[in-house]
This record gives structure tokens, C-alpha cells and sequence, in this order.
């Protein structure tokens, strides 16, 4: 498994890129659909109750969850381009609910 730390960075870099993309007013409603497909996929895979560890666990499984969620329930044209974006900023969002979580 990644070491936290380094994963932590990836979503916050990739939550930081996600932002600029959001920022386009015909590209934000796809990207925020594509947002609350993986978080609502968090939701189910790893509960409300866990920790930062657990959670850089499902993250390391995420790739193929991720790619098939958003293809079924939010895939539009050019998904697969900004998905690793999506995945990374539901992960910097989710952290924050983790039992052992600080900024």
C-alpha cells in the first residue's frame, strides 16, 4: 500500500485540478455528477465509520470500481479523461469523515 502521506497528496492535487475543471460552466455539471457517483460508491464500500488507512486501502482497489461506477451512472463523452481527477478529489472530500482525520 502507498504510504498515507503520499497518497493524502495525490487527492489534494487531484482535488486541485478538479477545481480548475469545475470552473468551466459546461464541463462542472458532468464532473460533479461523475463527483457524487464515486462518493456515493465510498459510501457503500467503505461506510461512514473508518479510518485514513482504510480508506488509502480502497483507494489502492479504486481504479477499476471507480472507471465502471462512472461509466454506468455518469459516463459522457470523454469521461475517461478526467476520471482520475474525480476519483482523487471523492477521496480528498471523504478523508475529512475519517475517525482519525486532521487537515
Amino acid at each position: 500500500m502507498l504510504a498515507l502521506e503520499t497518497v493524502r497528496q495525490e487527492w489534494e492535487a487531484g482535488n486541485r485540478r478538479f477545481e480548475e475543471l469545475t470552473r468551466d460552466p459546461v464541463g462542472r455539471p458532468r464532473l460533479l455528477a461523475q463527483l457524487e457517483v464515486v462518493t456515493d460508491e465510498l459510501r457503500k464500500r467503505v461506510g461512514q465509520t473508518f479510518t485514513l488507512d482504510e480508506l488509502a486501502a480502497a483507494y489502492a482497489r479504486a481504479d477499476d470500481w471507480v472507471r465502471e461506477a462512472v461509466d454506468e451512472r455518469a459516463g459522457t463523452p470523454g469521461w475517461p479523461r478526467t476520471v482520475s481527477l474525480v476519483q482523487d478529489a471523492a477521496f480528498h472530500l471523504y478523508q475529512r469523515g475519517a475517525v482519525d482525520y486532521t487537515p
